[in-house]
């Protein structure tokens, strides 16, 4: 069972990879316990900052291996979804387990399908090769996103796509993706995971209170009023500001320009 996800750890960086590439890297129930462990562990571990999901082979998810998840389901009736409510799906990343403050990037090199549309788009940032694929063919088999795919979809790219691509059950190609804003950047295939790995050098040269505060912040503005959204938005960036020795030191190195990754005439490397 190990075999079927592989998670290293390099530096502060986690990197977690499906691995069931004869089944386009669809999560059976083995893998789901495992992926728990793996985002819990990711969590609790404060020598990592940033995790990368992907997959091996064409796919990055093909979303639930029914062949262990319908007899799950079969004849449970209505109450099932009351009994799912803290055990989202891929280990609680889509639910339970989303209020992970360290950024999590979604590199799509292959099919997202399914509730592997659900785990990416649980993920914060998604990059995709050229020959990426996004569909939501739930509907297709008698049932309809449950983990947040449909939540994020329509959060994210709004109403039209989410409609479109639920209610057809028809992929859209990653530039089609891009342009929905599902995903923020296409690379050649060959290029995905250096691609990854300089997205993360980005986030790494941040400060990691700031940038796990202001991941809590966004999560916590959606859905509110406009008001709510400009309380809670002065309240954690000002408790940020009052309460993290980096603000100082950074600062200086800002006024000094001397900073990491500064752009302009005085750059300076990750």
């Amino acid at each position: 069972m190990s075999d079927k996800v592989l998670y290293q750890k390099k530096g502060a960086v986690a990197y977690i990879t499906l691995n069931r590439p004869e089944v386009k890297n669809a999560i059976d129930l083995d893998v789901h316990h495992r992926l728990r462990e793996i985002w819990t562990d990711f969590r609790d571990d404060p020598e990592l900052r940033v995790a990368i999901l992907t997959g091996t082979g064409d796919s990055f998810c093909a979303g639930a291996d029914l062949r262990t998840h319908v007899p799950e389901w079969d004849g449970v009736g209505p109450s099932l979804g009351r009994d799912k409510l803290l055990d989202g799906f891929a280990g609680g990343l889509t639910r339970g387990l989303h209020r992970i403050y360290k950024p999590v990037i979604a590199a799509c090199n292959g099919w997202v399908l399914g509730g592997g549309l659900e785990l990416a788009m649980a993920c914060d940032i998604r990059i995709a090769s050229e020959r990426a694929q996004f569909g939501s063919f739930e509907l297709r088999r008698g049932m309809h996103p449950a983990d947040g795919g449909i939540v994020r979809l329509v959060n994210t790219c709004g109403v039209g796509i989410a409609l479109e691509m639920e209610l057809t059950g028809e992929p859209i190609n990653a530039q089609r993706a891009l342009a929905a804003n599902m995903i923020s950047k296409v690379v050649a295939h060959d290029e995905l995971m250096a691609a990854a790995d300089d997205l993360v050098s980005r986030i790494l040269r941040n400060d990691r209170r700031a940038v796990e505060s202001a991941k809590e912040t966004i999560f916590e503005v959606v859905g509110r009023t406009l008001d709510e959204q400009l309380k809670v938005e002065c309240l954690y960036g000002y408790a940020l500001c009052g309460g993290n020795p980096e603000l100082v030191k950074r600062s200086r190195e800002f006024l000094e320009k001397s900073d990491r990754g500064r752009a302009g005439v005085n750059a300076t490397p990750l």
